[in-house]
């Protein structure tokens, strides 16, 4: 046997693995979560002031033609900023819709009601946090708790009715002055844990089920409907995630709340996808196409899809939307370009990159370019 034929098995092996790679999707992190609001600007300014979110990824005003099945079948004009924060986490994209009045719930949703009841943000230090929010004289719900992992975490309502858990955590991208970081994931109340499981665990692979506790929980218990029996089950991702903006989205958390003696109320009733309060969770994506195929085999059909590739002034990509078993919107996003300097034609190219290599951190913190000073 010859040393090329060799060479030619080894090359069949590698290509063979490479196909492989791409068999699935590969989720890189939570991009970001939606907030809708009543004034994106005046929101916006508090987030960057208390949260750190000074990172301007996009600002654009356009018409949401695509989300139909979550806004009555109505193209819904909006305006919509992306905000990040350098420390790490995920995003907030600041959403208000613009062609009608933001609706309110007509009632103050509680633990376990159906929806994305409280986002959680990172901090290298909650007591620091803590101390800092206090003296901005900010609503703070309870006192710095420790959860059934052992995490410090506190829980902060902002002057729009969301409430966010600050959860300590140490994985640091970049520091900056803020005393918190971006989005590390979601507090959900479902209806049936078991069923929700196959989306969170199975289609958004937090494989690690870190707790599943029910009762009566102490670091609940200053939270709107906080003394009520419930199941939690908080949920991980056993591998560090790679590719794409992995580095700056780092590892998150999803906790799922069911209540036991009767179904929550949904906090979407009778309102639709951008109206005040959480809207969706997004997910950064690799391979949307591939996901499309798994998602109507595991019985979770694109409710949305942008096809080919969307614009939204400055960033382009593709982007997706599943509904979990409650209806709750999850998101998918595919990026295919993402601004740095828009005056110098400066942006991330992520069309045809190695799935399996994340865009090296020195070009990632040029993203600080784009911080917004007050």
């Amino acid at each position: 046997m010859g040393f090329g034929f060799i060479e030619l098995i080894i090359f069949n092996l590698y290509l063979k693995q490479e196909i492989i790679k791409m068999k699935h999707k590969k989720i890189t992190g939570i991009q970001q979560l939606g907030v809708g609001v009543e004034d994106v600007q005046g929101a916006w300014a508090w987030y960057r002031k208390h949260f750190g979110m000074d990172i301007g990824v996009f600002d654009d005003e356009a018409v949401a033609e695509l989300m139909l099945h979550y806004t009555e079948g109505k193209s819904r004009k909006r305006h919509a900023v992306l905000a990040l924060n350098m420390q790490s986490g995920g995003g907030f994209e600041v959403w208000q819709h613009t062609g009608k009045k933001p609706e309110k719930p007509n009632f103050k949703p509680e633990l376990g009601d159906i929806g994305i009841f409280i986002a959680k943000i990172k901090s290298q230090d909650a007591d620091k946090a803590f101390a800092y929010m206090q003296k901005e004289k900010l609503q703070l719900l309870g006192k710095v708790e420790k959860s059934l992992d052992k995490n410090k975490h506190y829980f902060i309502e902002d002057p729009y009715n969301n409430i966010f858990q600050v959860v300590e955590n140490d994985y640091l991208f970049e520091s900056t002055k803020a005393y918190t970081g971006g989005i590390y994931g979601a507090i959900i109340g479902v209806s049936d844990i078991n069923k929700s499981l196959q989306v969170y665990q199975d289609i958004l692979n937090y494989d690690e089920i870190v707790y599943d506790e029910t009762g009566i929980f102490d670091d609940f218990a200053a939270l709107p409907g906080g003394g009520k029996k419930v199941r939690r089950v908080l949920l991980k991702h056993s591998k560090i995630r790679s590719g794409g903006f992995a580095p700056l989205l780092g590892p998150s958390q999803i906790e799922l709340v069911q209540l036991i003696d009767k179904k929550g109320r949904d906090i979407y009733g009778g309102r639709i996808w951008g109206d005040p309060g959480f809207i969706h969770i997004c997910f950064d994506t690799i391979g949307i196409d591939l996901l499309r195929e798994e998602v109507k085999a595991k019985g979770f059909p694109f409710t949305v899809d942008s096809a080919n590739s969307f614009d939204m002034g400055e960033a382009a990509g593709h982007f997706a939307y599943i509904s979990d078993p409650d209806g709750i919107p999850i998101e998918f996003v595919e990026t295919h370009k993402l601004p740095i300097i828009k005056k110098l034609g400066w942006n991330f190219n992520l069309k045809n990159r190695d799935p399996n290599k994340s865009i090296p951190k020195w070009m990632i913190k040029t993203m600080r370019w784009k911080r917004v000073k007050d």
